[in-house]
């Protein structure tokens, strides 16, 4: 999973966050051009992947954790903070009952409550889920479900 958290202030600004295949350079390049604009400036450990950043138009800084006399959640407290609120409204809300299959929709879900827990407008939140929703295709229960038990259109999924 990688997260990105805005720096907003003291605080934290809009986040997504996205379940990745690996921490290769492709995952990891790629979540941050469809998540943070070009120009902005990049925060991330010393972890190779993130290299190159600079050739595809941001700024890019480099904490290396390792040599630092502080942790990695006081070096990079916001996405850290992120991850500890995403585990603790996963346990929380879901009690334990969390699939894999469905993890995608945790953080979408997630990350639409997070960027809208200021909003003064509650009214419009509703209206902005239901705007969202006509954007894109329907996906049926069957398929949000398939992984479930290990069934895949009645038959047995072997591991």
């Amino acid at each position: 999973m990688i997260v990105a958290a805005q720096i907003d202030g003291k605080g934290i600004g809009k986040i997504r966050m996205k379940r990745i295949n690996n921490a290769s350079s492709e995952s990891l390049h790629s979540f941050i051009q469809e998540a943070i604009e070009p120009g902005s400036t990049v925060l991330t450990d010393g972890w190779d992947g993130y290299a190159g950043l600079e050739a595809k138009g941001y700024n890019h800084k480099v904490i290396i954790i390792r040599k630092q006399n502080k942790t990695a959640s006081e070096l990079l407290p916001l996405v850290h903070r992120v991850i500890s609120l995403v585990k603790r409204w996963l346990m929380g809300t879901h009690q334990g009952a969390v699939s894999h299959d469905h993890l995608d929709y945790y953080l979408d879900e997630f990350t639409f409550r997070f960027n809208r827990r200021t909003s003064q407008y509650r009214g419009k939140l509703f209206y902005r889920l239901l705007q969202q929703a006509m954007m894109i295709d329907p996906v049926p229960y069957k398929t949000l479900i398939k992984h479930v038990n290990g069934l895949e259109h009645g038959k047995h999924i072997k591991n």
